[in-house]
């Protein structure tokens, strides 16, 4: 059974294919011109050489195919779906230390252009379909504002990468309008263009002046150039999976379908002949009157009832396997209990967080960006990318993908709490470890503690409560300074007391 990859090459073959040339002699004439290869602008790569890319037939064919699978088969539309509900639903947020640079990146993510708010679900929903996202970027020079307009990915026909280091792009070329014009944009880095090579601030500058565009790709090679869908190794099994569906459909109708079989008994072909012109099938609840020499039957097509639920659980499998997802979350219960479904979700929320990673690295560029934007229209040094001021550094607060089990992380903490006091109590752990454990169990509840400091302030807390006469609080053994071994040997070993 052909994928619909083959039959949209099959189509396209056969629309472009050009007919036979006449038969006879004809003379042989060299073609004037001259070879155009992808570096047309004179250049050639030292460090690569992309061609781990699709071809361009196949990358528009990827993204045709991409977008339909996603309005019309609902396992593809799930396979994007749920992890961008489980990334970006609960909201996100551009943080930074100053109050002042706080604003501005605030008035960037409501600004009614921008509208990230409402944007950001679709924008990776579509870095997961297209493998690749392009915002130009429109600067207020009066006072550095930023706003964010998009490239369709199918609008893109190359990306230029920079010749000393093929893994960085430098440029992006728009296909060609009507008109038979096309734009060149500049691809941002948050950084001086001293960061690249003289060569290539020549090209950026000389060949890259209609504008600046952020450019972020998922799934690429290292010396390849253009991202790829989240859904392409998938492409040919979901359409597999559908048209095994639609069979299961047809051969259910199949089985539903019936006919009245009429035997006449001792008839001759004329008589058989007249009763069939005059009979006609009973409707529901109606009556049927013969006598013995005539017999009904329903007959029923026989279509070998094998078993289709197993075989399309085995390709949804293999669909949802590819794409790190684990069958009990798509309806399929299987062999899953809630403990073993509990653990089976680990490798999905790795391959989340890492996907997390990716949007957390573009939001802080963008956020990155607008505040060098600003800092530049008032006339401030720029950031250096190396090392920025700690107060403009931009950070990214996304939600949690997993919600913690706060019962099972409280009691961890108090296991750790009272070993530790009891191997202080034992003299075989020092304080100071004793309270890096607990931070460690602290760390897991979203409590972030330094354990010098922490174990500095305990002490002087400590300290306080000894010289408050009102104070009824006995400290524990091991924070009692030198008679901690002491105090351990009056209270004995019982870990409660200690």
């Amino acid at each position: 059974m052909s994928g619909l990859w083959n039959r949209f090459g099959a189509a396209w073959r056969a629309f472009t294919e050009v007919a036979p040339a006449p038969a006879g002699p004809s003379p042989f004439r060299e073609a004037a011109g001259r070879a155009i290869e992808d570096e047309d602008e004179g250049w050639r790569r030292l460090t690569g050489d992309a061609r781990r890319d699709l071809t361009p037939m196949n990358h528009a064919r990827m993204l045709k195919l991409a977008a339909y699978l996603w309005e019309a088969n609902p396992l593809a539309n799930r396979l994007i779906e749920l992890p961008v509900a489980y990334l970006v639903a609960e909201g996100v947020k551009l943080k930074v230390a100053d109050q002042e640079a706080q604003g501005w990146l605030d008035a960037f993510w409501s600004d009614p252009i921008n509208k990230m708010d409402v944007k950001l679900p679709r924008k990776v929903r579509e870095l997961s379909l297209f493998g690749e996202q392009c915002y130009p970027a429109f600067v207020d020079a009066s006072h550095g504002h930023v706003r964010l307009g998009y490239l369709d990915p199918a609008h893109i026909e190359k990306i230029i990468c920079d010749p000393d280091n093929a893994e960085q792009p430098i440029g992006v070329v728009t296909t060609r309008d009507r008109k038979g014009s096309h734009k060149k944009f500049r691809v941002i880095v948050n950084g001086p263009e001293e960061v690249f090579t003289s060569r290539t601030m020549g090209i950026r500058e000389r060949d890259f002046s209609d504008g600046e565009c952020f450019l972020f790709r998922v799934n690429e090679f290292s010396a390849g150039a253009r991202g790829r869908s989240d859904i392409l190794a998938q492409i040919d099994w979901l359409d597999s999976y559908d048209q095994f569906l639609f069979g299961e459909l047809e051969r259910a109708k199949g089985l539903r379908a019936f006919f009245w079989d009429v035997t006449l008994a001792g008839a001759t072909p004329e008589q058989v002949k007249e009763r069939a012109a005059k009979i006609t099938a009973p409707r529901s609840g109606g009556v049927r009157v013969h006598n013995d020499a005539e017999i009904w039957k329903t007959v029923s097509a026989s279509l070998g009832a094998g078993d289709g639920a197993e075989a399309a659980r085995m390709i949804r499998n293999h669909v949802l396997g590819g794409s790190t997802l684990p069958e009990h979350w798509y309806g399929g219960g299987g062999d899953v209990n809630r403990a073993s479904a509990a653990e089976m979700g680990d490798p999905t929320y790795k391959m989340m967080a890492a996907r997390q990673g990716v949007l957390k690295h573009m939001l802080v560029e963008l956020g990155t960006y607008q505040v060098r934007q600003r800092l530049l229209a008032a006339g401030k040094d720029d950031l250096d990318p190396a090392a920025p001021e700690e107060r403009y550094e931009v950070g990214a607060a996304f939600p949690e993908i997993v919600t913690k089990d706060l019962g099972r992380l409280t009691q961890a903490l108090q296991a750790s709490v009272s070993a530790t006091a009891q191997a202080v109590a034992e003299s075989l752990l020092s304080k100071k470890t004793a309270v890096a454990i607990i931070a460690l169990a602290a760390d897991r509840l979203g409590v972030a503690v330094d354990p010098e400091k922490e174990l500095e302030t305990a002490m002087r807390e400590r300290a306080d409560r000894r010289l408050d006469p009102d104070s009824d609080i006995n400290p524990p053994p091991f924070a009692r300074g030198d008679q901690g071994a002491e105090g351990a040997g009056e209270q004995g070993a019982d870990p409660a007391a200690a």
